[in-house]
C-alpha cells in the first residue's frame, strides 16, 4: 500500500486529531472537544488522551500480529486509562475521549475498525464507493438525555475513553485487498464536505486520490469560509488518510 496523510487544526487552536501509519496499517483519532466550562475531573486534556492512546495502539499495530483490531484497541484503551487512573476521576462523563478508526492489511485482506464518527471510505475495482461508518450517535433518541450521559452505555454510544469494552462496539469487518482500488480514513472535520456541503462520497475520494489529503483539507477550509450560515463549529480539526492498493 501507498499511504499519504494530512491533518490540520482548527484555526487558532491546537490539533486534537491524530493520524499515523505503518507499512501495513493506518489510523485516525479525533478527540471529542471539551464542553465549554465543563469540569472533566481529569488533569489531562483531550490532546493528551488522543496522543497517548494513539501511541499505545500504534505500538501494538507495529509489534503484534495475528490479533484482532478490537483486542488491540481494548488493550490500548486499558493502558491509557491506567496511565492516568491515579488522581483523575475516570467516571466523570466529561473525561477525555476520542473516536478511533483503523485499518490493517493482512493475509490478502484489509481489516477495519470504526469507532464513533470517523468513517472509512473504500473504492472497489468495479468503481463502487462504499461508506463504512459507525452511526450510533445518529441513532440516539431525540429529546432524550444529553449525549454525554449516554456515553459508553448500552442504548447509548461508544467511544474510546476509559472503558476497554468500547472497542467491541465498533463497526468491524474485512475486505479482500484484490477487490479494492483505494480507501480513506476521515475525521468529521473532513466529512462535513458531504454532510454540510453536498459533495458525493465518490467525489471526495476522487479528489483525495487526485490532489492528495492536504488539498482536500484546503477544499474544506474554502467551503467553511464561504458558508453564510451560522454554525456551532464553523471550523474543526480536519484529518484525511489515503491508502492506495
Amino acid at each position: 500500500m501507498q499511504i499519504t496523510l494530512a491533518t490540520r487544526s482548527t484555526p487558532g487552536r491546537r490539533n486534537e486529531d491524530f493520524a499515523a501509519a505503518g507499512p501495513d496499517w493506518a489510523m485516525v483519532l479525533d478527540g471529542v472537544t471539551a464542553r465549554a466550562g465543563a469540569a472533566s475531573g481529569c488533569a489531562h486534556d483531550v490532546r493528551w488522551l488522543v496522543r497517548t492512546l494513539a501511541a499505545a495502539l500504534g505500538r501494538r499495530l507495529t509489534l503484534i500480529e495475528d490479533t484482532a483490531l478490537a483486542d488491540l484497541l481494548a488493550a490500548a484503551i486499558a493502558e491509557t486509562r491506567d496511565a492516568h487512573a491515579d488522581g483523575c476521576d475516570l467516571h466523570n462523563p466529561d473525561t477525555p475521549s476520542s473516536t478511533v478508526s483503523v485499518v490493517r492489511a493482512a493475509e490478502g485482506h484489509l481489516d477495519y475498525l470504526v469507532l464513533c464518527d470517523s468513517p472509512l471510505l473504500v473504492r472497489h475495482r468495479g468503481g463502487q464507493v462504499r461508506l463504512i461508518a459507525d452511526d450510533q450517535l445518529q441513532r440516539l433518541p431525540r429529546g432524550g438525555p444529553p449525549a454525554r450521559e449516554l456515553r459508553n452505555k448500552p442504548g447509548g454510544f461508544w467511544v474510546a475513553s476509559t472503558d476497554p469494552a468500547a472497542a467491541y462496539h465498533a463497526v468491524r469487518g474485512s475486505v479482500r485487498l484484490a477487490e479494492l482500488i483505494d480507501a480513506a480514513l476521515l475525521t468529521d472535520g473532513v466529512t462535513r464536505l458531504a454532510e454540510w456541503y453536498g459533495y458525493a462520497w465518490r467525489d471526495i475520494l476522487e479528489r483525495l486520490a487526485g490532489a492528495g489529503p492536504a488539498a482536500l483539507i484546503d477544499l474544506v477550509r474554502a467551503e467553511e469560509r464561504a458558508d453564510p450560515r451560522p454554525r456551532l463549529k464553523p471550523h474543526d480539526d480536519a484529518t484525511a488518510v489515503h491508502l492506495r492498493m
